[in-house]
């Protein structure tokens, strides 16, 4: 296995930008819902306007840009590349913090926390809040290579992203994640031999005891509703990719306007949003991340991580001394009480509920997902 790590800048042919309007302009419509909300899935005019912006305004472009103004690699870890940017901080006692991002997002989620982190003192913050970023893109998903084979469980990323902090020279670390990013960072933080001294998830799963389902309070109540919806109207998404990932990656391999609903849906529900996922991030930025998924063709090679490991990931137990922050945001998809969560984590020395943000924390309020990390990190010895 070579340890070499190689530059890498992302560039897209302008045919794959050509072949995607032409796609969409030629693009075969179902009938509207027989309901005006969105409990069928996404209401037809919402994403006809989506795909026209996408077909004609929309600029790949400045994603790209955005994207390649940072120092970006690719480097080999147990037969798979791995596609990650690295930020080092100018100063000096940064901490090294590995962050992973899960599905339907990307390491585009980061992009306005970058430059927070590592230089604290130009957004309000010190010295000791600097980290050094690492923001790999899971196998499957980006530019990250495709697993040709089955077995690239959590388990295994952990080990894959402990090997890069360590090759890029970082003995100590802290790992960062929500969704499938927090299942990874539990199996680094687990990890007897990594280098991981502390963990922070914007995304905790615990459940209460029968004594707690006994003795239910408003917070109680609202976390096991919240629980109840995604069971019963919000996680088909996820039956299918755990079950059969390739018969999906069929149709969104094929279909642009496929890949748009199936990630625009979950944006809408996901988000902390008044009405459209862009009222929470933005057209430009709802389709850079559709973008992203159709532009490298990961729709099948992401939702296979579901076929991996959807069933274990998020009912593990978290056996380590390991120090552990959790922030809860308001429409997170699971928000467990600090009870529950006390119960999982034996050594939770950081715990707070946000104002503001959902799922993707990082990426729809950028400002309280930094000040979350600097007051964990500073609760660190």
């Amino acid at each position: 296995m070579t340890e070499n790590i190689e530059s890498f800048r992302i560039s897209i042919p302008d045919s794959a930008i050509t072949d995607l309007q032409q796609r969409l302009a030629m693009a075969r419509w179902p009938d509207a819902a027989t309901v005006d909300d969105w409990s069928q899935g996404v209401p037809l005019k919402r994403l006809q306007s989506l795909c026209e912006y996408w077909q004609h305004q929309y600029d790949w472009r400045l994603c790209e840009d955005k994207v390649n103004r940072y120092p970006q690699f690719i480097t080999t870890i147990d037969g798979l590349d791995i596609h990650f940017l690295h930020i080092r901080s100018r100063h000096a006692n940064a901490r090294p913090m590995v962050m992973t991002h899960g599905w339907p997002g990307s390491i585009l989620e980061f992009m306005e926390v970058i430059e927070p982190l590592t230089d604290p003192t130009q957004y309000g913050g010190d010295e000791q809040d600097a980290f050094h970023l690492v923001l790999p893109s899971l196998p499957g998903y980006g530019f990250s290579g495709k697993p040709s084979s089955k077995g690239w469980g959590v388990e295994r990323v952990a080990s894959a992203w402990d090997t890069l902090m360590q090759r890029l020279g970082y003995s100590s670390y802290i790992a960062q994640g929500g969704d499938w990013g927090s299942a990874v960072t539990n199996a680094i933080g687990g990890l007897q031999s990594s280098g991981c001294q502390a963990i922070h998830i914007n995304m905790a799963i615990a459940a209460p005891t029968e004594e707690d389902l006994a003795n239910l309070g408003p917070r109680e109540t609202s976390a096991l509703e919240g629980f109840q919806f995604y069971k019963e109207w919000d996680s088909g998404y996820s039956k299918q990719q755990s079950t059969r990932p390739q018969t999906l990656g069929y149709a969104l391999a094929d279909s642009p306007v496929g890949q748009a609903a199936w990630i625009y849906e979950k944006l809408y529900f996901w988000t902390d949003n008044t009405g459209t996922p862009e009222d929470a991030l933005g057209i430009n930025k709802v389709l850079d991340e559709i973008s992203w998924y159709w532009l490298t063709n990961t729709a099948a090679s992401s939702a296979r991580l579901y076929w991996e490991s959807f069933n274990s990931a998020f009912q593990a137990q978290f056996n380590s001394d390991t120090p552990v922050g959790v922030s809860i945001f308001p429409k997170e998809i699971f928000r467990p009480t600090e009870a529950w969560v006390r119960r999982k984590y034996r050594n939770l020395i950081y715990w707070n509920e946000t104002e503001k943000g959902g799922h993707f924390a990082a990426f729809e309020q950028p400002s309280i997902f930094v000040d979350e990390l600097r007051k964990f990190a500073r609760t660190l010895a």
